[in-house]
């Protein structure tokens, strides 16, 4: 990447806002087609899955540690828990995981 950094931020902000300005600019009522608003509803939780899921993966020192605390975070979540509390658990047993592979060499 060679050239100018300066350049290349002022063209990702101009970017960033032209996505975020063109829909208020161009839509002036109110969306009424259910897909449409079904699919601006999702998004946002498409985005975020998107790009948490591969670090889920690769953020740990084993996938099978990765797996297993996402499976806790999933299960918790189904089950209703806070968000502090589906984090805490998914954490402590990719911790635990963890141990475990190192202590029994796997």
């Amino acid at each position: 990447m060679k050239g100018n950094i300066y350049i290349y931020i002022l063209v990702m902000a101009a970017v960033t806002y032209l996505i975020r300005a063109l829909p208020l600019t161009l839509l002036n009522k109110e969306i009424k087609n259910r897909y449409i608003k079904s699919f601006l509803y999702y998004v946002p939780y498409a985005t975020l899955a998107a790009m948490t899921f591969p670090v889920i993966l690769f953020s740990t020192a084993s996938t099978i540690s990765a797996i297993l605390g996402f499976a806790t975070a999933l299960l918790l979540a189904y089950k209703g828990k806070s968000l502090i509390t589906v984090a805490i658990c998914a954490c402590a047993v990719v911790f635990v995981v963890e141990r475990l592979i190192v202590l029994f060499n796997f």
